[in-house]
C-alpha cells in the first residue's frame, strides 16, 4: 500500500502546486481591476446560475441526499445570492481617515487583497458555503484555490464550467477535487497561500492551525455547534413548537445552526414535550426526490452509524427515545430501501454531562430537558465546549435582551430562527470558531489595511 499512497500524495501535491501557480499569476491582473468590474462578473456568474436553478438543485439534492425541495429553495437560491450580495457589498465599504493638524499631517487607512486564498468547504450544504466564501474572496481582489468535500463537489464542477462564460480570467477561480487529508492538507500547507478560511469540524480545524502556524496565515474556522434553545413558560408554543421542529431537523439535522438540546421551563415542559413529539411526528422523511419529503438521506453510512451510535448511548444510560430511530418505522420506496435514512429522533431524560449533550451529533436528533430559573438554564445552555448559535422564546422583551447577553454562542436568535442578514457577522465562540464571515468582516479578513501618513 505505502508505494500507491506515495504516488497519489505526490499527484495532489503537484495539482495543488498548479493551482497555487495558476492563481498566483492571476493576481495582479485581478487585483488591479476595479471593484465595479469584479461586481459585474459576479452578478454575470450569478445570472448564469439563477438559470441553471433546476439543474443544479437536482445535482445537489442527488449528490448530499437532501430533499430536492431543501436544495431547490435553500441552498441553490442562496448560492447565487452570495455573489450578488458581495458583488453590492464590496462597492460600499469605507476607509478611516484622521487629521494632526498641529504636526501637518493626514493619515489615512487603505485596504489591499492578500493575494492566493485557500478556501475549504464541506459537505452539508456544498455549493452555498462554498459560494459563501469565494464570492468575497474573489470580490476583494483576490484570487482563490478552492476545495469542496470529496463527497459532494458535483455542483463545484457545475459551476467551474460557468466562469469562463461569465468573464472570469484563467487561474483567478481554481477548484481542486480531492481527500482532505492530501489535497487540503497541500493546500493549507503551501507557502504561497497566506490566508485559510474553512467550514467543518473542530477536530480538523485544529490540524489546519497546526499546519499553517509557522506560515503565519490569516485563519476563518467556522466550525461546529451544539446549540441550545431556551423555551420560557411565557413562550408562543404554538410559533416556538414549529420553529423548533425546523430548527432541530431540517437538512436532516447535518447545518451546523441546527437545534440539538432544548430546555424547556418545568411548568410546560410536560405540554411542550406532548406537541412536540406529536409535530415531529409528522415529518417525513423519505425519498429526497419527493416533494413531500421533509428530509432526505444522511451522507453516508458511517455518519448513519455515527448517529445510530449516539443514540444507542443515550438508551444505555437511561435516556427516553420519544420518537423517530427505533420508534418509527420508515416507509420508503423499494429503490430507497437501502439507503442512509433516519426519522426525526427526540430523546429525553439525558445528563448534562452526557457525550449526547457535549458533542456534536449533526444528525436529525434533538435532546430536551426541563429547567427551573434564569441562572439554572444559562449554566445548561453554556455548559459545553461549543458556543456557535441559540435560540431564546419568550414574549417578555427584557428576559430576551438579558438572555441573549448572557449566553455564550455568536449568533441568537429570539423567537425566530436562521434569519440572516449577510451585513452582520457569522460565527462563533468558544470550539465553534476563530473570526467572523458577513459583509464587513469578510471584507476585512480577505483585504489587509495599510496606513498611510502624508505630511504637508
Amino acid at each position: 500500500m505505502t508505494p500507491p499512497r506515495g504516488r497519489c500524495t505526490a499527484k495532489y501535491l503537484t495539482v495543488v502546486e498548479a493551482a497555487v501557480a495558476a492563481a498566483k499569476e492571476a493576481f495582479p491582473g485581478w487585483s488591479e481591476r476595479s471593484p465595479q468590474q469584479r461586481a459585474q462578473i459576479l452578478n454575470k456568474l450569478a445570472d448564469l446560475m439563477e438559470a441553471r436553478l433546476e439543474e443544479f438543485a437536482q445535482a445537489e439534492s442527488k449528490d448530499q441526499g437532501k430533499t430536492i425541495t431543501f436544495a431547490r429553495t435553500v441552498d441553490i437560491p442562496r448560492s447565487v445570492y452570495n455573489f450578488r450580495f458581495f458583488a453590492s457589498s464590496v462597492l460600499h465599504h469605507t476607509t478611516e481617515c484622521s487629521q494632526m493638524d498641529h504636526m501637518g499631517c493626514l493619515n489615512y487607512t487603505i485596504r489591499c487583497p492578500v493575494g492566493v486564498a485557500g478556501l475549504i468547504s464541506p459537505w452539508n450544504l456544498p455549493l452555498y458555503l462554498l459560494t459563501w466564501k469565494i464570492a468575497p474572496a474573489i470580490a476583494t481582489g483576490n484570487t482563490v484555490v478552492a476545495k469542496p468535500s470529496e463527497m459532494t463537489s458535483v455542483t463545484a464542477w457545475m459551476m467551474c464550467k460557468l466562469m469562463e462564460q461569465a468573464g472570469v480570467p484563467p487561474g483567478v477561480v481554481n477548484i481542486v477535487f480531492g481527500l482532505g487529508p492530501r489535497a487540503g492538507n497541500a493546500l493549507v500547507g503551501h507557502p504561497d497561500v497566506p490566508l485559510i478560511s474553512f467550514t467543518g469540524s473542530t477536530a480538523t480545524a485544529r490540524l489546519i492551525t497546526e499546519r499553517s502556524a509557522p506560515y503565519c496565515k490569516k485563519l476563518s474556522l467556522e466550525l461546529g455547534g451544539k446549540n441550545p434553545a431556551v423555551i420560557f413558560a411565557d413562550a408562543d408554543l404554538d410559533q416556538c413548537i414549529q420553529t423548533t421542529v425546523r430548527s432541530s431537523f431540517s437538512n436532516q439535522g447535518e447545518i451546523c445552526l441546527c437545534t440539538s438540546r432544548i430546555y424547556v421551563e418545568r411548568s410546560i415542559f410536560s405540554e411542550f414535550l406532548e406537541k412536540f413529539v406529536a409535530a415531529v411526528k409528522k415529518c417525513k422523511t423519505g425519498d429526497p426526490s419527493d416533494p413531500s419529503s421533509n428530509n432526505g438521506a444522511l451522507i453516508s453510512k458511517e455518519h448513519l452509524q455515527k448517529v445510530r451510535n449516539f443514540i444507542a448511548l443515550a438508551k444505555s444510560e437511561g435516556g427516553i427515545v420519544h420518537c423517530g430511530e427505533g420508534v418509527d418505522q420508515l416507509d420508503l420506496p423499494e429503490r430507497n430501501a437501502n439507503g442512509y435514512f433516519m426519522p426525526a429522533t427526540v430523546i429525553s431524560g439525558i445528563s448534562d454531562g452526557s457525550r449526547v449533550m457535549q458533542e456534536e451529533i449533526f444528525g436529525p436528533v434533538t435532546c430536551i430537558g426541563p429547567f427551573d430559573t434564569e441562572d439554572e438554564v444559562i449554566t445548561k445552555a453554556n455548559g459545553v465546549r461549543y458556543g456557535l448559535g441559540a435560540t431564546v422564546w419568550s414574549q417578555d422583551t427584557g428576559k430576551v435582551h438579558r438572555v441573549a447577553k448572557r449566553l455564550q454562542a455568536g449568533l441568537v436568535w429570539t423567537n425566530c430562527w436562521l434569519v440572516r442578514d449577510l451585513n452582520l457577522p457569522f460565527g462563533g465562540m468558544k470550539n465553534s470558531g476563530v473570526g467572523r464571515e458577513g459583509g464587513k468582516d469578510s471584507y476585512h479578513f480577505f483585504t489587509e489595511v495599510k496606513t498611510v501618513t502624508i505630511k504637508y
